[in-house]
């Protein structure tokens, strides 16, 4: 169990745990406001509830393949106070039809060909078998909105890789943030978000979730999750 300021996520029934990368995805990400906003792959439905908080009047669905991974992110989002907004769908994001949205979330597996896990549910969050990144950003374009922004979470080569599709299929990268351990650490995670209209010029930060001493949390850190995060 992961307790928030405003709502508490239920993980054990799930592959994929609560993580920095992912709560920095959900808090740094553009939600905009009010409108409709869409979670590929919810797992716990974490983006979708950091979403909710952050934007209080969108109407909100997430998408998750994984049946036990489905319903605890059903009854992380009933308990939640944002129940009311937030819908779960049980189903493949390839097989997923809706109304266009504004925005687009996702924190998709990244592993081709990696050495495998004998637990199925572990495979499916982590290998992107059933959810290759072509096959996502096909979603991404069907679903997106012309005006809309597409924001996505990966490591950085993976995250290179989704950006020269991305483009391809006219969907361009407009901001990226790099996240680092701490400034002495290489880039471990990259989020970026995309857009439909024009090639826009790319605006890059960086982050370190930690100082050099590797238990301190940044200022930086610290101010982008003080909305979510009890100890902050």
């Amino acid at each position: 169990m992961f307790r928030f300021k405003q709502f508490t996520i239920q993980q054990d029934r799930t592959a994929m745990k609560v993580c920095t990368d992912s709560c920095l995805l959900g808090a740094y990400a553009d939600v905009g406001v009010g409108g409709r906003l869409l979670d590929i792959g919810t797992g716990t439905g974490l983006l979708a509830l950091m979403a909710a908080q952050r934007n209080p009047t969108a109407r909100i669905d997430a998408v998750e393949v994984d049946k036990a991974a489905f319903e605890q992110a059903t009854e992380n989002a009933i308990a939640s106070p944002f129940a009311e907004r937030v819908e779960v769908v049980h189903t493949r994001i390839q097989l997923f039809s809706a109304e266009p949205y504004d925005r687009i979330l996702s924190n998709p597996p990244f592993y081709t060909n990696y050495l495998r896990s004998p637990n199925s549910a572990v495979n499916r969050a982590l290998h992107n078998d059933e959810l290759p990144f072509d096959a996502l950003i096909t979603s991404v374009r069907r679903l997106l909105k012309p005006d809309g922004q597409f924001w996505v979470l990966l490591p950085p080569f993976e995250m290179e890789r989704l950006v020269t599709l991305a483009q391809t299929a006219g969907l361009h990268p407009f901001r990226q943030l790099a996240i680092r351990h701490h400034d002495r650490k290489p880039v471990f995670r990259t989020i970026t978000g995309f857009v439909l209209t024009g090639t826009p010029a790319l605006q890059t930060e960086e982050l370190s979730i930690f100082e050099p001493d590797g238990r301190t949390y940044t200022g930086s850190f610290r101010q982008l999750l003080q909305a979510f995060y009890l100890i902050f």
